[in-house]
Parts: structure tokens; sequence; C-alpha cells
């Protein structure tokens, strides 16, 4: 069974007010699905990416809909300690406060372990579970000084719960994400903040297409249950959902945004 994807959801004004950073946001995957979702429902949004062309585009098109006082961005490489702190440090001087931040950086790759060198494990890894690890560090420092709360999504992955061939350096990446959320929940709920985690299947974009064969692409679609892909604002809907006040009482959680069954 294939199922057409449902109606786009309009947003409802469930973060007006709030301040939000998302990372990787440049371009049409989950980060840039996700800087609009938030820009629809109210929030100002300063949106990062390791390739700055792109990052500007981006930047461009999202002032131009939802005007150039809610949107700014800066380029981010989140393996670069300096980088992270200056994002973090604009979108205060800017607006005045952080409220969300969403950590979509991710980098994967398909390599059997017998054939991968110390250089792809170390790169997978930095960009994905310690540039998620420096980014919430970063907010969880700004948020427990402020005293005012806050949220954190991160972007983990089924693969962080479920094998998949050539995939060991990514899925030990992303299950190291989902503890990192579990630990830091628990240690921010000290002062205030919750720390959650999204885990989505497929959710397909562009530069995925780019990265993986079509045979790839067809086996993983055929484990969902709908038939189909993720679009990436589906993906976006639930991190909207875990950085609104609907999530109140939900902290240390990795959410599985995907109809996969086996």
């Amino acid at each position: 069974m294939t199922s057409a994807p449902p109606p786009y959801v309009p947003g409802h004004r469930l973060l007006a007010g709030r301040t939000a950073v998302v990372t990787a946001a440049a371009g049409a995957g989950i980060g840039g699905a996700t800087a609009r979702r938030l820009l629809e429902e109210g929030a100002r949004v300063v949106v990062s990416d390791a390739h700055a062309r792109r990052l500007k585009e981006s930047e461009a098109e999202l002032a131009a809909e939802f005007g150039a006082d809610r949107v700014t961005s800066l380029p981010c490489d989140v393996t670069d300690e300096a980088q992270v702190t200056a994002l973090f440090d604009l979108a205060e001087e800017r607006h005045g406060r952080l409220d969300i931040v969403v950590n979509n950086a991710g980098l994967g790759g398909t390599t059997d372990l017998v054939d991968m060198a110390d250089e792809q494990w170390d790169k997978v890894l930095d960009v994905t579970l310690n540039g998620t690890f420096r980014c919430t560090r970063a907010a969880l420092r700004r948020m427990k000084a402020a005293g005012s709360g806050g949220v954190v999504v991160n972007n983990a992955s089924v693969i962080g719960w479920r094998a998949q061939k050539g995939q060991s350096h990514y899925a030990a990446a992303k299950a190291g994400v989902m503890a990192l959320t579990r630990c830091a929940a628990l240690e921010a709920a000290e002062y205030g903040v919750r720390v959650n985690a999204v885990s989505p299947s497929l959710a397909m974009h562009p530069h995925l297409v780019k990265v993986t064969t079509p045979e790839l692409l067809q086996e993983l679609t055929s484990r969902e249950a709908f038939g189909r892909h993720a679009e990436p604002w589906e993906v976006a809907n639930a991190i909207v959902f875990l950085a609104s006040g609907y999530s109140s009482y939900m902290t240390g959680e990795v959410l599985s945004v995907s109809s996969q069954h086996a």
C-alpha cells in the first residue's frame, strides 16, 4: 500500500515570541523544513549551516516571506567550538533571549566496518554526536544562566535503534545522541529546561538522493507502513510539538517519527 502525503498543516502561532536556533538548516531537508515551521508558528529563527552560500540563499528566501527582523543566519561548523559559541552569542545579542535549540547537524555515509578508515569514523562521530554535544552544552549553559527555561530538540535516527549494513559509524553516533539526550534531560530538569529528540526513519530530500543508491531508497521505502517516505515537514511537525507547550511534561524522550514495521 502506498498513501499520499497528508495536507500541509498550517501554523497556529504555538511559538510566538520565542527565539530558536536551528543547525544544518540550509536547503530542503529536515533543518530547512524545521526553520520554516518554527517561523510559521511565530518564532524568530537563527539558521546556521556549514555551507555559507546555501545558507544565505535560505535566509533570503525565509526573510522575504516572514520578514528580515525574524530571520538571521550565521555559518557554523559544529565541529568548531568557536563557531558554535559565536552562533549562540548571535542569537542572544540579536534577540535578547534563547528559547529553542534544534540540533539537526549530522553526517552519514555507507561503508562496511572492515573497510572503514579511522578518518571516516571520526568525521561522522565528530559532526553527528560531538556536534550535538557542543551545541547542547552551549544551549544549556545559556538557558541555565537565564533562568527562564527553554527546550532543546536533537535529531536522532531509527538507525540508533536498528541495524543497517554499512552504517556502524552513523548508528553509533545516533545511538549516542539518544543517550546524550536522556542524560542531559535529567540535568537540565533542575533548571526548568527540557531536552528531547526525534528519531526519523526515511525523510526524503535532494541531498539524500545524491548520496544514496536508488536500490537502497527503494528497500527502505518498502519497510514503511505507509509505503512512502516522510516529507521533511512531517518530521518538523514533531520537532515543533516537542518545542511547544503541548509537550510540557516530556523530557529525556526519543520520539519515533517513523512508520517502519521491520
